[in-house]
């Protein structure tokens, strides 16, 4: 059975099914969590308690719609939803090579109305 967890961004609740790597245990061992949005095009982008990881195998900067990212760099989860200002087209290209370590069916479009600012809430579902 795969672990479950809950994104909630105002009035969004996203499931989120986790994959199994370093990145996703650290995720799910952090939780429960708080932070604030920050955005980026059509990316959210929040703080995470988590440190100290590294690039994995599979590290990538283009991502597609319903992968949920960590940047490394900024201890952060990324989720891309529509370009942002270094995208070719209509791609989802993140500002560095991050760590995929979940993935959600949730309509990720519908995060266009979440401001910089907006509380997040992460917990086990």
């Amino acid at each position: 059975m795969s672990r479950k967890l809950k994104i909630t961004i105002n009035e969004h609740k996203i499931i989120a099914t986790l994959r199994n790597t370093v990145t996703a245990e650290a995720v799910y061992s952090a939780l429960p969590f708080q932070s604030h949005a920050q955005t980026w095009g059509d990316e959210i982008y929040f703080s995470t308690p988590i440190t100290h990881q590294i690039l994995e195998v599979d590290a990538k900067s283009i991502v597609q719609l319903g992968e949920l990212a960590f940047w490394v760099e900024g201890n952060c989860i990324a989720i891309g939803f529509g370009p942002t200002p270094i995208s070719h087209g209509k791609e989802i290209r993140l500002a560095a090579r991050t760590n995929i370590w979940a993935d959600t069916d949730y309509d990720l479009t519908a995060l266009k109305n979440v401001q910089s600012g907006d509380p997040i809430k992460l917990a086990v579902l």
